[in-house]
């Protein structure tokens, strides 16, 4: 892999030797540290509070930010590649990490001021502590235009009220960007994005979900009630929010992409691995050509999500236009994260449908990445808009 070459449309897929090492970093704490007790986090929706801290120490929770504020100085695809890595074991620890990275960093190194950045984004990047999202709400979830949550504008702070729905890192995070209406009458473009701290006056975390995938993540509602907020804490000028939002997403969508990926190529490694190991009529799964095509097809189609993938971390490196192919890499790694997941469990037959297997909480786990940061159909419309712009 060190020497291969792919160009595409100019983009040079060579993995530098920074690369690999930043992929056998990863591969190597997903099997030693997050791999130990994963069924237990999953059956008891633990939050992995070590191995978040561990990977704050190891660098994975602030890979793109500037080492001006703590962070890898990383590109795109390096993330990429941890990602992978880190989802082929845990699909959980690596929505924190990309929520972290993808979201919350990328945005306030993108669009803070510096007081912002210094006062934040340097605790995030060093995994001090992380952050949270928060766009969704119970009656806006892929329509992010209809924001029911307020922000009143009352000259040098803004009474934030209302409830978001689904949030990763809802419990565990201490800084949220606030995604809030500020001007009904403005529609999108009177919505703005504030920087709330946990333990705010007024700012409550409500319920946890019970999910069937990605347990050991902590999703939950957030609610506001009269909670102040300093203009100071506002991203972007008064009614940026919606763009921030959008543009942000743009960028998470290639996280969710390269988890989505590392679920199926998981899947599919424990299946090839089974399939070598099982015996049935006398010989290995693997040599009955019913099993042998379907590993093929899972070889084939994960081998195109992944340049789907490194497509989109490509081109957003190099700043260039990088929405279709991120919308592009996330709709397809998704469906091939969920198709390959059950396949994986069809491979192992009745040893697929138990935990210590672990392909049964892959499947549940590649379901999630067809719904958040814009579901199947939204990526869609986005690439569907993209073709004729």
């Amino acid at each position: 892999m060190a020497t291969a070459s792919l160009e595409l449309q100019g983009l040079n897929f060579n993995l530098s030797e920074e690369h690999l090492a930043v992929q056998e970093a990863a591969r190597d704490f997903a099997q030693n540290e997050l791999l130990p007790g994963i069924v237990e986090r999953d059956n008891e929706a633990r939050f992995p509070a070590s191995q978040v801290k561990r990977m704050g120490e190891l660098g994975f929770l602030g890979m793109m930010v500037s080492p001006d504020y703590g962070g890898g100085g990383m590109d795109t695809v390096s993330y990429v590649l941890a990602m992978e890595e880190i989802s082929k074991i845990d699909a959980s620890a690596s929505v924190i990490m990309s929520v972290n990275n993808s979201l919350v960093c990328y945005g306030l190194e993108a669009f803070g001021t510096e007081a912002q950045k210094q006062k934040y984004l340097t605790r995030l990047a060093t995994g001090e502590t992380i952050g949270a999202f928060c766009l969704s709400e119970p009656e806006a979830g892929s329509d992010a235009t209809s924001q029911s949550t307020t922000a009143e504008d009352k000259g040098d702070y803004y009474l934030v009220n209302g409830t978001k729905n689904w949030i990763t890192n809802g419990n565990s995070s201490g800084i949220c960007l606030v995604i809030a209406q500020t001007d009904r009458e403005k529609k999108h473009r009177g919505i703005n994005c504030l920087i709330v701290e946990k333990g705010t006056p007024g700012f409550v975390v409500g319920k946890k979900e019970d999910k069937m995938g990605i347990r050991s993540s902590d999703t939950h509602s957030l609610l506001f009630t009269d909670v102040k907020i300093p203009k100071e804490n506002r991203i972007g000028d008064d009614g940026f929010g919606f763009k921030f939002a959008m543009s942000t997403l743009n960028g998470g969508r290639i996280g969710i992409a390269a988890q989505a990926l590392g679920i199926a190529a998981g899947a599919y490694e424990l299946a090839l691995k089974y399939s070598q190991e099982r015996k049935s009529f006398g010989k290995q799964i693997f040599e009955h050509q019913a099993i042998q095509f379907k590993l093929a097809e899972m070889a084939t189609k994960i081998e195109a999500a992944r340049l789907l993938v490194y497509k989109a971390a490509r081109l957003k490196d190099e700043h260039k236009d990088y929405v279709q192919a991120a919308a592009m890499a996330k709709l397809f790694a998704s469906e091939i994260a969920m198709w390959a997941t059950t396949e994986a469990v069809q491979i192992h037959g009745g040893y697929g449908y138990v935990k210590e297997f672990h392909v049964e909480r892959l499947m549940r786990d590649a379901k999630i990445t067809q719904i958040y940061e814009g579901t199947s159909e939204i990526q869609k419309l986005v690439i569907a808009r993209e073709l004729i712009r």
